[in-house]
């Protein structure tokens, strides 16, 4: 495959968490163009065996592929558990995926256990596990698996009682007197940090992934010559496609909403122009 600047960045999640490692892509590169794959008809992925996260992750890739990209970011921690290294296997693109941040949250001064608030399955699967293995000795880090939680968000945009009971009875499990982070391993969970925060209290940090994802996408594209640097007078302009499994209209129009929310919450200037928003069936 030739690339070429012009071409867009594929971004794609099992559903709407997604969004917010795409608001983090505009906020540090506004010129480029960028397709996100939502693929709630089969979400969450979480609760999928590893040949089916397989199956749908390269499934979705293909399908991005042939609408054309110069990059696929695997915007979910589930899929990049799962598929990450098939996916870098067999494409010939720069594939970027998420990883729990527990190396920032463990770094971080406040002593204390740290909490990785995940999917089930990606606190099984071995990538994880390798991850927090090197980190065993010196600090404690607790699972707390989410089971229902994205489904929760999907459904209602990470607003509602049924949320709010959720987590309330989550963090019963631990002694939130002894964290000092919490990790948010899957990105449909940063739409609910302000929940989180009120919730457990402002003493304990909340860390994602999202910022060494968006560096290392920007600096593959780089090296390859593949960055957009147009230059722009007041507000940039930048172009999305939307676009969901589920054949559902009020999907890309959370999807629009979660964009533009976590957009503002970011102090991002600028003006979105969607573009040819569209429903994949599967």
């Amino acid at each position: 495959m030739t690339n070429n600047e012009n071409m867009p960045i594929g971004v794609f999640d099992s559903g709407v968490g997604g969004i917010s490692v795409l608001a983090d892509l505009i906020k540090q590169m506004p010129m480029e163009k960028y397709i996100y794959f939502g693929d709630s008809k089969n979400a969450p992925y979480g609760t999928r065996s590893l040949e089916e996260v397989r199956t749908l992750s390269i499934r979705v890739a293909d399908s991005l592929i042939a609408d054309g990209i110069k990059a696929l970011v695997v915007a979910c921690n589930t899929a990049t558990s799962g598929a990450i290294a098939e996916l870098r296997e067999v494409l010939d693109i720069p594939v970027v995926g998420m990883e729990p941040a527990v190396k920032p949250a463990i770094e971080r001064p406040h002593a204390g256990k740290v909490a990785v608030m995940a999917t089930p399955f990606t606190l099984r699967e071995k990538k994880f596990n390798t991850l927090i293995s090197k980190w065993a000795e010196a600090n404690e880090i607790i699972k707390l698996p989410c089971p229902g939680l994205v489904e929760i968000i999907e459904a209602y945009g990470g607003r509602g009682q049924e949320l709010r009971e959720y987590l309330a009875t989550l963090f019963q499990q631990v002694n939130l007197n002894e964290i000092s982070s919490i990790v948010l391993g899957c990105t449909h969970y940063i739409f609910i940090k302000a929940l989180i925060t009120e919730i457990v209290g402002s003493s304990i940090s909340l860390v994602d992934g999202n910022s060494g994802t968006v560096n290392q996408v920007q600096r593959l594209l780089r090296a390859d010559n593949l960055l957009v640097n147009k230059p722009y007078e007041v507000a940039p302009i930048t172009e999305v496609r939307m676009i969901n499994s589920s054949g559902r209209e009020e999907l890309i129009s959370l999807s629009k909403l979660l964009l533009e929310e976590r957009l503002k919450e970011l102090g991002w200037i600028g003006i979105i122009k969607y573009i040819d928003d569209c429903h994949k069936m599967y």
